[in-house]
């Protein structure tokens, strides 16, 4: 397929792109940019005149089912993905099966290539059957194509098991995916220890559950020299330290989940139980410090910490109902509502989808330069709308977005060098 994106503003921060330009592409690459060679012959179309023309997004933190009906299915997930402007989902360990072998990493792989719309990249499991003391085979993993391996929110059995951990993956020169928290100190906790909590008398998890467990990592890092990516910070004092691991050089980077950015620990008033998260929704000194690392570079990627769940899990009291947020549709949306803010430049915001998580992974995705693969999306900026539940393309309606108003839309994704998804009504 030979497809031309015409007349509209690209965006490339990796590839240093920043002016209305035609984008070329043809078999799955971009060719051209700006230029196409003589001998290239669009057979379709796309106008995006008055529009952003960006990579698509890289999300490293989608839960899947493939196993199941009743919860999210890879199809179902990668439609959501593309419908907000995803290209690339990256899924977690705590998938059904457990990707702790090779016949799990290629079911979900298979079920991805089929479905045809997103790109799936894979963390494998580090524990078998995500443990506490049993190392899974990384290295058949790495053969596998897992871009990372990670136990998920599940303990580890002892700092020791941790290090043997991340010593077997700096030896496959994988990735460690690793959750800040101590568990111990969390124990039973639901909601950030405070003001909030109090009155409504829900147990907390104080920062401290985040930090002391993200000192433990960086002792570790500092000692194996593995390489980690710290998964969904949450509070203030976890920026500050990775600050300062990063000035010394270590290996490490991070995300935040983009609801992060937006909520506060208000969100939980009247028990309101879209607004139940892990790590849970903290202050606003803390959310403006979050939102200062994304801005400064200390945390390289936003993502949507995507957690699809159906009615019955949200029924529960608030205590005992299941953390989640079904946010893949309004993790574009909701990060260029920071550029509308002045909070990021866009050139931040789309860095930040783009090839901040893309190099997290090891991917050459995230960029629109001649060769890269053809993943890009169309956004038309500067059109008021409303996000509806109803209208989510989702298995999960789980989300405290409902009724929101955002000002940048995706008009259509390309994934591969094919339109795998336009809004209704728009070229």
């Amino acid at each position: 397929m030979r497809l031309a994106i015409r007349g509209g503003y690209v965006l490339d921060p990796a590839g240093g792109t920043d002016a209305v330009r035609d984008v070329f592409c043809a078999r799955g690459k971009i060719v051209g940019l700006g230029t196409a060679t003589e001998e290239f012959e669009a057979e379709q179309v796309v106008d995006a005149q008055g529009c952003l023309v960006m990579p698509g997004a890289v999300d490293l933190a989608v839960c899947l089912n493939p196993m199941g009906e009743q919860r999210a299915s890879v199809e179902s997930e990668t439609r959501a993905a593309v419908a907000g402007g995803v290209t690339t989902v990256c899924s977690v360990a705590e998938t059904q099966p457990i990707p702790d072998s090779p016949a799990a990493v290629r079911l979900l792989m298979e079920q991805a290539q089929q479905a045809g719309f997103a790109r799936l990249e894979t963390l494998g499991a580090a524990m078998h059957g995500l443990g506490d003391t049993q190392l899974a085979s990384l290295g058949a993993l790495r053969e596998a194509g897992c871009v990372g391996v990670s136990n998920g929110t599940r303990p580890y059995a002892n700092l020791l098991v941790l290090r043997r951990a991340m010593e077997y993956a700096a030896s496959q020169d994988l990735t460690l995916f690793y959750h800040p928290l101590d568990h111990a100190l969390a124990g039973q906790g639901c909601a950030h220890e405070g003001t909030f909590a109090a009155r409504l008398g829900l147990p907390g998890i104080l920062p401290a559950a985040e930090t002391a467990a993200l000192a433990q990592m960086t002792a570790l890092v500092q000692d194996t020299g593995a390489r980690v990516h710290f998964c969904r910070l949450s509070c203030a004092q976890a920026v500050d330290m990775l600050e300062i691991g990063r000035q010394a050089g270590l290996p490490v980077t991070a995300d935040v989940a983009v609801h992060q950015l937006f909520l506060t620990e208000e969100a939980v008033e009247g028990f309101e139980v879209n607004a139940l998260v892990s790590p849970p929704l903290r202050t606003e000194h803390d959310r403006q410090r979050l939102r200062e690392g994304v801005r400064d570079g200390i945390i390289q990627a936003i993502c949507s910490d995507h957690q699809p769940l159906d009615p019955d899990s949200k029924m529960a009291p608030f205590p005992e109902a299941r953390p989640g947020i079904s946010g893949i549709e309004t993790l574009l949306p909701l990060t260029m509502e920071l550029v509308t803010e002045d909070i990021l430049t866009r050139a931040i915001a789309v860095e930040r989808l783009t090839a901040g998580p893309a190099e997290i992974l090891g991917r050459n995705t995230g960029t629109l330069a001649v060769g890269a693969p053809a993943d890009l999306c169309v956004v038309r900026l500067d059109e008021p709308w409303t996000f509806d539940v109803e209208a989510m393309l989702s298995a999960g309606r789980n989300t405290p977005f409902d009724g929101w108003q955002f000002h940048d839309r995706v008009q259509a994704t390309i994934c591969g060098g094919r339109i795998v998804y336009e809004r209704e009504g728009e070229a």
